[in-house]
């Protein structure tokens, strides 16, 4: 490709509204252009990135076994509705009406079409196991979208589902596209951690997530440096301290704390360690009626040390509390009589529902509110000032030092942007939507089923993130738009700088490598800048002076300085370096 025949375009400044590096150079380095919020278009520079994605994504599916379809991005909603999730979705769901009145979703994702279809033709475990892929537009209405490409409403996904005659299988499917997903990540070239994670509202069981490490990353990745432990904030589990609890030495005592209403203010008005408060959280549940209308409500007191952070996924995993919301005000001061700030277990108006965090419940001698303004109670202890706790669980984030759960050493963390995530999601869409098929026996069984997710255009935005400086971005070759760029000095005013890059060019060409030959006669500085800032990893820079010496220049985008190396060895030397 020659650059006077493409579609170049650079901006010196990104627009106001990017606020991370890779919306801002792929803004600058015209590669996307904002259409509408969180809706872009790729232009021809980024969808040379993004159609590079999609060919190792495709290569590594098909290798491993997965058949690629495509799905209509409008679905009928009547198919959402018998799973419930086109009531139970919040308004990231798309939902629209065509001239007829009917219902319909744009697509954030396609689990009921491919059960759909799944139902109407696999009848036998003779043809099972399947597994179906597509690489498809989706939509999800973010409140806020940002960030560009790391959050858009549009975006381009590589969906595949599995289907099994049974868990087992089911297993070995997922094992299957685990496998297949480290082969595209390391394909890319990226550094990446492949850790535990929970599912979410998508259901199932064995799940992982694929986090392209950025200090810019939303999620924490949680590690143990000493082994293979990794898992997201949400599934890391905080172990119980080892040992028994101290014994009470101190006498419990309500002491004035006035204007003190957090943990950390106690701890420094009373001179002791934060880590002998406890925080109180008050949340609620509502059983409902078949109308919808709330017909009890329940509500629970949380315990956690003042240090500690509260792990909504692992709260909504304690029995009964699958749909807590925060208590309200009123509910507070009716149970409590007391405002947030200096709630405590001790005193209450009302009874609640106690659950302690594992930390908390081998505390002694410990401080919580009093359930009066301006007051906390000092020296509380289990067994002797209020019951020992009977619903102990691990409610909270881990934090750097704690003890991996494998026990091989302690955790760290690091930040890191999810672009891939792999479910079993077992029965709960066959069974929903009645997809069985006949076993060995003739009996019909519920197929169960495997998610396997890739974000295609989140991407390279998590590549940037990742390889960039201040000149722009970084690409690893497997992504670049162009792997090698050809600079040629004036060659409008150097017939033998022309000559030379038209030969190399032409060579390079015919050796496969996905060359790119600025041929726009742009001064050095500006032509430099371009690059540099689209971020081709490899240029050969051909001037007049260099060529009368019978070498170019050779330099690698994170090199400091160019290497000299002879016209006639420079393909050579570029076809090694993308063999490396």
């Amino acid at each position: 490709m020659k650059a006077s025949q493409f579609f170049i375009s650079t901006l010196k400044e990104a627009p106001a509204d990017a606020e991370v590096a890779s919306h801002k150079l792929m803004m600058r380095a015209g590669m996307i252009k904002k259409l509408g919020a969180g809706i872009y278009t790729y232009m021809p520079m980024g969808l040379r990135v993004i159609r590079k994605v999609e060919a190792i994504v495709r290569e590594e599916m098909n290798r491993a076994g997965s058949v690629e379809l495509t799905m209509p991005v409008i679905q009928p909603a009547e198919l959402w509705q018998e799973t419930g999730r086109f009531t139970t979705n919040g308004p990231e769901l798309l939902r629209i009406k065509d001239r007829h009145d009917r219902d319909f979703v744009v697509q954030p994702t396609s689990e009921e079409v491919i059960t759909d279809i799944a139902r109407q033709e696999i009848k036998s475990y003779k043809q099972l196991p399947k597994n179906l892929y597509q690489i498809q537009t989706k939509f999800r209405d973010e409140r806020r979208p940002r960030f560009g490409l790391m959050r858009g409403r549009e975006f381009t996904m590589k969906d595949a589902y599995s289907f099994d005659r049974d868990l087992d299988a089911a297993k070995k499917s997922y094992d299957t596209m685990s496998g297949a997903y480290r082969r595209i990540f390391d394909r890319f070239g990226l550094r990446y951690r492949a850790v535990a994670a929970d599912s979410g509202a998508i259901g199932g069981d064995l799940s992982e997530e694929f986090q392209v490490i950025a200090d810019t990353g939303e999620d924490a990745i949680v590690y143990c440096p000493d082994s293979s432990y990794a898992a997201n904030m949400e599934k890391a589990e905080a172990l119980a301290p080892a040992g028994a609890r101290g014994a009470a030495t101190q006498t419990m005592a309500k002491v004035a704390t006035p204007g003190k209403s957090t943990c950390e203010d106690v701890a420094a008005l009373l001179n002791v360690p934060l880590q002998t408060t406890v925080k109180s959280l008050v949340l609620a549940t509502d059983a409902k009626d078949d109308t919808g209308n709330i017909v009890k409500t329940q509500v629970w007191l949380l315990l956690l040390r003042g240090d500690h952070d509260m792990n909504e996924v692992k709260v909504g995993k304690v029995p009964g509390l699958a749909d807590f919301r925060f208590a309200t005000l009123y509910e507070i001061e009716e149970h409590f009589g007391c405002k947030p700030g200096y709630l405590g277990p001790i005193g209450l108006q009302k009874p609640v529902t106690l659950v302690v965090d594992r930390e908390v419940a081998v505390m002694a001698d410990w401080i919580c509110g009093a359930n009066a303004e301006d007051f906390h109670t000092t020296g509380v202890n289990w067994g002797r000032d209020l019951p020992e706790p009977t619903v102990v669980a691990d409610l909270r984030n881990v934090k750097v030092g704690d003890l991996s759960p494998d026990g091989k050493g302690v955790l760290a963390i690091e930040r890191g942007i999810e672009v891939g995530h792999v479910f079993v999601l077992g029965t709960k869409y066959s069974k929903a939507m009645n997809a069985t098929f006949l076993d060995v026996n003739g009996k019909p069984q519920f197929m169960e089923m495997g998610c396997y997710g890739i974000g295609i255009t989140r991407l390279p935005a998590a590549a940037i993130e990742q390889n960039h400086d201040d000149k722009g971005i970084i690409w690893p070759d497997a992504l670049a738009p162009f792997t090698v760029v050809m600079c040629p000095i004036s060659p409008d005013r150097f017939p033998e700088v022309k000559a030379a890059a038209d030969t190399l060019y032409a060579e390079l060409l015919a050796d496969g490598v996905d060359v790119i030959l600025d041929d726009r006669n742009e001064r050095p500085g500006a032509m430099f800048a371009d690059w540099e800032l689209i971020g081709v990893p490899h240029r050969v820079t051909i001037g007049d002076r260099t060529l009368k010496e019978g070498v170019v220049e050779y330099q690698h985008r994170r090199d400091a300085a160019a290497t000299k190396v002879t016209l006639g060895e420079v393909a050579a030397l570029v076809r090694s370096k993308l063999a490396a």
